[in-house]
């Protein structure tokens, strides 16, 4: 695997009207590359950012291709990737190995019924092949500079998922990085309407 940077993906989905019959999805994503400092300080090399819409789908559909879209654009195989997203099915499926029992039980849930979005699915998993990939969590549409907001409890959930790799600082830059992938995502909303 390449040790020469790390490239820090972003992702979000959203689904106006998610219930119904009819509705409006969204995707965001942001690839970063971060390469190390001589001091071991990350510093931003490239930035890119993707986004698009879909009719008549899921929220989690979208939150699985933001990822999938991000992993697509990457030309290079064995990058380490951090990939960052507020979407619990999405990160608990990845960290927690669902997909190892789903693929063992021919696609079946362990209530027997098939796994949901088993086409996405199938098109993220080669990825974990290809790349050194490790996935955290962060709360979704945080307003960091709201007086309602604390960063300190905000920042311990974040750690408590994630563990205490992340400063405070980083965790700021990651959150908003998480808003940025939002409004991407609501951005191909707003593109079908």
């Amino acid at each position: 695997m390449r040790n020469d940077g790390i490239l820090r993906i972003y992702t979000d989905g959203g689904c106006a009207g998610n219930q119904n019959e009819e509705n409006l999805g969204g995707w965001g994503s942001i690839l970063e590359f971060v390469k190390s400092g001589s001091e071991g300080e990350g510093m931003q090399t490239a930035c890119k950012e993707l986004y698009g819409s879909e009719a008549n789908t899921t929220n989690n559909r979208m939150e699985m291709t933001a990822l999938l879209e991000a992993l697509r654009a990457i030309k290079k195989e064995g990058q380490r990737i951090q990939v960052f997203s507020d979407s619990a099915y999405l990160m608990d499926c990845f960290r927690k190995k669902w997909y190892v029992n789903w693929q063992a039980n021919g696609w079946k849930t362990s209530q027997k019924k098939p796994v949901e979005n088993q086409d996405l699915w199938k098109e993220l998993l080669p990825y974990l092949d290809r790349h050194d990939i490790d996935f955290f969590r962060v709360k979704g549409h945080v307003n960091l500079n709201s007086e309602n907001a604390n960063l300190m409890d905000l920042y311990a959930r974040f750690c408590e998922w994630n563990g205490g790799g992340f400063s405070l600082d980083e965790f700021r830059y990651i959150t908003e990085k998480n808003n940025r992938a939002d409004e991407l995502a609501n951005k191909g909303i707003d593109e079908l309407r």
